[in-house]
C-alpha cells in the first residue's frame, strides 16, 4: 500500500468517524498533584455522543463525572490538574487542539450552580450578548435582538424585562433557564450539562428537562448530561454511561439499564431509587460503605470493598468491558 493510499484511507476513516460519532473520547486520564499523592479521576474512560443524543453519565460523588466533563471542554485547573492520557476528537478532529476557538461556540456547558455562573454585578443582557459579540462579531443590537428571539423560543417569559434585570432579581429555576439560552446563543452542536437540574424542585425539574429535549429536537443538539439521580436520566437519556471512582462500570441503552443493570453497583444503585420497584412500600435499600479515596485506590475492582458479591479474583485484577446482550459491563461475574 502506497503512501498516497494511505492518506485516503485515513481521511476517509476520520470522515466517517465524524459522521456517526460527534465526539469520541478515548482512553481518558486525568491526573491531580495533591499534597498526599496523585489522584486519577476520570482513570482510563471511553465513550462516544452521537448527532442528536442525550447520553447520561451518572454516578456517587467523586467518581470523576464534572471533572471528564472539564477534561472536555479544556477546564482543567493546572495546576494541580492536566491530561496525562487519551484522545478527545471532536467530529474526527483533535478536540484539544481547537478547543480554545470553539468553546462557547460549537461545544458550550451549563454549569450546576447558575448564581455562581452569572455575574452578579452585571445585568443579565449584557452577559448574554457579549456570547455573541465575543464569537460572532455581531452588533450589539443584533446580538440584543437574536437573544430575545431564542428566550421566546425557549419559553422564556418577558425576555425583554429579563435583559434589563440582575440575575438575584430572579428563582434558580429562572436562572438556570438563562444560562441554558448562553449555552445555545450561537447554536452548538454539543452541550455539556453538569447537574443542571440540582436543587431545583420537582416541577421546575421537569421544565428543566423538557427544555433539554427540546433542544435535541428543535436545535439538533447532542448533549451529554451528568447527573447523579438515575431517575432523572431515565426521562432523558437514549444512553447511559455508569461511573464510579474514576472508570466506567457499564454502559447500555436507558431501556436495557433498568430492565436489566448487570454490573452490582448499577442494581445497587436502581434498588435505591424510591418506588423504582413494585413491592410496595419498604425500607430503601442502600449500599453500604463510601467511595474510596482515589490517591490509593483498592486494588482490583474498585467496588470490590462494598460489593455483595465479590470473588477472589475482584480483589487482584482490574476487570475488563465484557459485552453481555448489547451491554458494556466492566465485572468479573460476566467472564465466559
Amino acid at each position: 500500500m502506497d503512501n498516497a493510499t494511505l492518506i485516503y484511507d485515513n481521511v476517509f476513516y476520520t470522515r466517517k468517524i465524524a459522521l456517526t460519532t460527534l465526539l469520541d473520547v478515548k482512553d481518558l486520564v486525568v491526573e491531580f498533584r495533591m499534597p498526599e499523592g496523585r489522584l486519577r479521576a476520570p482513570d482510563g474512560v471511553s465513550f462516544h455522543v452521537k448527532p442528536r443524543e442525550i447520553l447520561g453519565v451518572v454516578g456517587e460523588s467523586g467518581s470523576g463525572k464534572s471533572v471528564t466533563a472539564l477534561a472536555i471542554m479544556g477546564l482543567i485547573p493546572h495546576p494541580p490538574g492536566k491530561i496525562v492520557s487519551g484522545t478527545l476528537l471532536f467530529q474526527g478532529q483533535d478536540l484539544q487542539a481547537q478547543i480554545q476557538k470553539i468553546r462557547g461556540k460549537e461545544i458550550s456547558m451549563v454549569f450546576q450552580n447558575p448564581l455562581n455562573s452569572l455575574n452578579p454585578s452585571l445585568k443579565i443582557g449584557l452577559q448574554l450578548t457579549e456570547v455573541l459579540v465575543e464569537h460572532l462579531h455581531t452588533s450589539q443590537t443584533e446580538a440584543d435582538e437574536r437573544t430575545i428571539d431564542l428566550m421566546k423560543k425557549l419559553g422564556i417569559p418577558e425576555p425583554q424585562a429579563l435583559m434589563r434585570c440582575y440575575p438575584f432579581e430572579y428563582s434558580g429555576g429562572m436562572r438556570q433557564r438563562i444560562m441554558i439560552a448562553m449555552a445555545m446563543l450561537c447554536n452548538p452542536t454539543f452541550m455539556i450539562a453538569d447537574e443542571p437540574t440540582t436543587a431545583l424542585d420537582v416541577t421546575i425539574q421537569a421544565q428543566i428537562l423538557h427544555l433539554f429535549q427540546q433542544l435535541r429536537e428543535e436545535f439538533r443538539t447532542s448533549i451529554l448530561y451528568i447527573t447523579h439521580d438515575l431517575s432523572v436520566v431515565s426521562q432523558i437519556a437514549d444512553r447511559v454511561l455508569v461511573m464510579y471512582a474514576g472508570k466506567i462500570v457499564e454502559h447500555a441503552q436507558t431501556e436495557r439499564i433498568f430492565a436489566n443493570p448487570l454490573h452490582p453497583y448499577t442494581q445497587g444503585l436502581i434498588r435505591s431509587i424510591p418506588g423504582a420497584t413494585s413491592e410496595g412500600a419498604k425500607r430503601l435499600s442502600s449500599i453500604p460503605g463510601n467511595v474510596p479515596g482515589l490517591i490509593h485506590p483498592p486494588p482490583g475492582c474498585r467496588f470490590h470493598p462494598r460489593c455483595a458479591e465479590v470473588m477472589d479474583v475482584c480483589r487482584h485484577e482490574i476487570p475488563p468491558d465484557f459485552q453481555v446482550e448489547g451491554t458494556s459491563v466492566a465485572c468479573w461475574l460476566y467472564k465466559e
